[in-house]
């Protein structure tokens, strides 16, 4: 069903389409495949809703958001067994995305609060300025399936904290965790038209009526590089905002002043997070050489110690790819690195036997003697393989860590507090760690540098996103 103007209804053409469990291949419902006439109808809707909604006080809007936040928690577990069935990640990781969905609710519910204008001082005694932000209008949020359900509520609790107005697409791959979210918004109890939900199989129809509707004048998008620069081009045509998180290419730079086991433990940890699917994960990981021998034997040992599987699962730790068209992917990297001299020292094929035949497994992988001339150096992989490229001093591994289109994350493990400054400076990333791992916190700005995207989410960035900036002159 789609959610459209408060109502639960099914798709204008009365189409529907399956959604899969990628560790079993099992079918786990259906859903209403959305096109363009639904989703004007949605848009319509959230036109409709967006004079009453935005004139609601900050108070009233953090209301709703904060009795979301709740019934999600209090919804958990329930969400975190959909998670795992329809996306693949653990059970213990789904619910944690859960949490972590929650808390954007109640941060936002709180920043509404603080959206605050300004009185600028006039030359004339007789005049005033008033500076204001309103809401831009209705927004639309197309989203991701590494994250089912904390993208959503990242792109639509600052909107709804602003005053505006949403329209939902999220991916065909996780259709079920968007319709239980939507679920929490109407038990919240906001108005008819103000959350509206298309669950689609085929993006285009959907993304092309959000682009070109006059009524649209905010997209959010998290999704691939190409995408995304379609999304920007369209979206110029009418001067749409436009904010957008696209892909990444991370570096993981490893000195020999580091502690090599700690840092190959932290590379463990967020390399082989949710099978590698995320756009953060790191996918270049330059060690020096002083240290590589050591940093490389902890990353093997700590690579063996995952265990794939169903993600329902005791004991499991890593989940399935998303389709096989990620598994194609796997494969076609690691044979082109091989081919070209690269050196597996963990996995390297795509899992088989009962427990995994009919899901989309590959093992988590180690790839040595990795060098620039390979795919797996410059594509994004979004997947369990780590490669590990050796380097010699700081500025060869900054150029290699820059050379690239993306910057969205980049990470350096350093005892030397000269260099760990150097490389805050000096890494073209959005965001960069040293001697830790990424961890997305609400009140700091998040957004890529050169193709990996436009504007932030989290923090104060994260709701001037879907605001206006209005100047108002006042004769006395």
């Amino acid at each position: 069903m789609l959610f459209i103007d408060g109502k639960w209804v099914e798709a204008a053409s009365g189409r529907t389409f399956n959604a899969v469990n990628p560790a079993t291949g099992e079918v786990l419902g259906q859903v209403a495949d959305g096109r363009s006439e639904d989703t004007r109808a949605a848009i319509d809707a959230a036109a409709a809703a967006f004079p009453d909604w935005s004139a609601r006080t900050a108070y009233a809007r953090a209301a709703l958001l904060a009795e979301a936040h709740r019934l999600m928690l209090e919804r958990q577990d329930e969400l975190a067994q959909v998670m795992t069935k329809e996306q693949g990640k653990p059970l213990r990781m789904a619910r944690n995305e859960v949490g972590y969905a929650a808390d954007f609710l109640a941060w936002f519910a709180e920043e509404a609060k603080r959206v605050y204008g300004e009185t600028i001082p006039s030359a004339r005694a007789d005049q005033r300025f008033i500076v204001l932000h309103q809401a831009v209008g209705v927004a639309a949020a197309i989203t991701p399936w590494n994250y089912p359900i904390s993208m959503i509520t990242r792109k639509v609790a600052p909107a709804l904290a602003a005053g505006c107005t949403i329209v939902v697409k999220p991916a065909e791959q996780t259709p079920l965790c968007a319709v239980e979210t939507f679920r929490v918004f109407e038990d919240a109890g906001f108005p008819p038209g103000v959350v509206n939900l298309i669950t689609a199989s085929d993006p285009q129809p959907v993304g092309d009526e959000l682009l070109t509707n006059r009524a649209v004048r905010k997209i959010s998008f998290t999704g691939s590089t190409d995408v995304g620069k379609h999304i920007a081009a369209r979206a110029a045509e009418q001067m749409k905002r436009v904010s957008l998180e696209l892909g990444g290419h991370a570096p993981f730079i490893v000195y020999d002043d580091a502690d090599p086991e700690h840092a190959a433990k932290g590379l463990a940890l967020v390399k082989f997070l949710n099978t590698g699917q995320a756009c953060i994960c790191p996918n270049r990981i330059f060690v020096q050489r002083g240290v590589a021998d050591s940093f490389i034997d902890t990353l093997v040992e700590r690579v063996g110690r995952l265990r794939p599987g169903n993600g329902l699962d005791d004991g499991v730790t890593i989940g399935p790819l998303i389709d096989e068209p990620a598994l194609a992917k796997m494969q076609r990297q690691v044979d082109d690195a091989r081919s070209l001299g690269a050196t597996v020292r963990a996995g390297g094929d795509r899992l088989a036997g009962e427990a995994f035949d009919n899901g989309q497994f590959w093992a988590p992988t180690v790839l040595t003697d990795v060098t620039p001339d390979m795919v797996i150096y410059r594509e994004e992989t979004f997947g369990p393989i780590a490669p590990v490229v050796v380097f010699d001093d700081e500025d060869e591994v900054v150029a290699m860590a820059n050379d690239t289109t993306y910057g969205l994350a980049a990470t350096a493990w350093t005892q030397n507090v000269g260099r760990a400054h150097r490389m805050l400076k000096r890494l073209q990333a959005g965001s960069v760690q040293v001697n830790c791992q990424l961890v997305f916190d609400h009140d700091v700005p998040f957004g890529g540098h050169k193709q990996s995207g436009w504007g932030h989410e989290f923090g104060k960035e994260g709701i001037d996103m879907y605001m206006k900036t209005k100047s108002a002159w006042i004769q006395l």
